[in-house]
């Protein structure tokens, strides 16, 4: 999914969530790519170092100067690659400012450490830091989490706001990352010294039983939003109106959208919804992205059991099918992301999981999520588990049709 970014104007990093509402979907670029660095904005910060320095003469009435002040040495700079542009750099420095408060009141902006983090499908991140030559203040954070938004600006303004909404929440209910600052660009999260999961690694018995409670826990909460599950077919149904719109120049790429559309996809998506009205899957509240890049292990538990797993990136969560949730992630286990030729990922279909990994997965859901389950009878037990298999293989097809769908509503851009 190609990274969008939100290329509004000067906007103060402190504006109110309001401002989201100004924010208009669509495919646009980067500002550093459309607008020059901005001059320094005679902010609040310019305003207190000016009150501060008449406090400062004030003070020099009164008693000898003191000593020259030797300033810290500033941390060296990530290479010039690693470095975001001026303009980016500029406003995580206010941010950080502004949100985080305690040191990083203080903090020049050429003191900030900050450094790209690279994966992120449909965001960008960057780690910020103090230097370690500062001393924390209070309980401010010393390294946070900046991601602005990309893929969900698409979505409109609703989209942005509900999912500030849920992160709040999640992070309220210790289920995601801290929250420390929201603004119409993106938000601080807090930095959480992880890496995420490799494809192969969701295949490990220890890693799918956790992954499993994970979701289990997360299908069991209650959340203030819309209850119907209308996000999987209003989502199919914008990628499908895109694809139906697509004109290709390309000959390879015609005969290709052909060949995709020769399978009428309208009568599929009419077909599909009918077999999972027909399945008896309940709803809950579904991360609906529980791909390998959305969950994090966490540095210093990799030998532990249990509790070394993570689950972010929330923008696409909402309540949905149970079974679509596990079944799109039992998809996951057949794609590779890390790929740089189009069309940016590899499937290997021998890769779903089989009979057994998925009873393994299953198993262990239930027994996260139901009390008592681990006391039933071996057959009340293997019942329930195979009714769970069913609905789970049921809905697989959707998690298929749908980065179908979007992955050619996206090759517009391809030509």
């Amino acid at each position: 999914m190609k990274t969008k970014f939100c290329n509004g104007g000067e906007a103060d990093p402190s504006s109110p969530l309001g401002f989201l509402l100004g924010c208009a979907p669509g495919p646009v670029l980067p500002p550093a790519l459309t607008q020059s660095p901005p001059s320094l904005p005679s902010s609040n910060a310019d305003a207190e170092v000016k009150e501060l320095g008449l406090r400062g003469q004030s003070h020099q009435q009164q008693q000898p100067p003191p000593p020259p002040l030797v300033l810290p040495p500033t941390p060296p700079s990530p290479p010039a690659e690693e470095q975001p542009d001026p303009r980016t750099r500029r406003k995580a420095y206010l941010w950080c400012r502004e949100f985080l408060r305690g040191a990083w009141r203080g903090l020049r902006e050429d003191q900030l450490r900050i450094t790209p983090i690279r994966g992120g499908l449909s965001n960008m991140l960057f780690q910020c830091s103090l230097p370690d030559t500062i001393e924390t203040i209070a309980d401010e954070p010393r390294t946070v989490l900046l991601r602005l938004y990309g893929a969900i600006l698409q979505m409109g303004a609703e989209a942005v706001v509900l999912e500030s909404v849920m992160f709040a929440i999640l992070a309220e209910r210790a289920l995601g990352p801290k929250l420390y600052g929201i603004f119409p660009q993106g938000r601080l999260e807090e930095f959480i010294p992880s890496r995420k999961l490799d494809t192969e690694e969701l295949s490990m018995p220890d890693i799918s039983a956790e992954i499993a409670e994970k979701m289990a826990k997360f299908h069991g909460m209650k959340m203030p939003f819309n209850k119907e599950p209308k996000w999987l077919f209003g989502t199919m149904e914008k990628y499908l109106n895109q694809v139906m719109r697509i004109k290709f120049t390309r000959e390879s790429r015609v005969r290709k959208l052909n060949k995709i559309l020769s399978y009428n996809l309208p009568q599929e998506m009419k077909n599909l919804r009918s077999l999972l009205e027909s399945t008896p899957s309940p709803v809950v509240f579904c991360h609906n992205d529980c791909q390998e890049g959305n969950i994090l292990l966490l540095d210093g538990r990799e030998d532990s059991e249990k509790q070394k797993l993570m689950l972010i990136d929330f923008e696409y969560s909402s309540y949905n099918y149970r079974g679509f949730d596990i079944a799109n992630h039992f998809c996951e286990w057949m794609y590779d992301y890390v790929h740089e030729k189009y069309p940016f990922f590899k499937a290997n279909f021998m890769n779903y999981p089989t009979r057994k990994q998925q009873l393994h997965f299953i198993t262990s859901y239930l027994a996260a999520s139901q009390s008592g389950f681990e006391n039933l009878s071996h057959e009340d037990k293997s019942k329930i588990e195979e009714d769970m298999l069913v609905e789970v293989n049921r809905t697989m097809h959707s998690p298929d049709l749908m980065p179908t769908l979007s992955r050619r509503g996206n090759s517009k851009c391809e030509g």
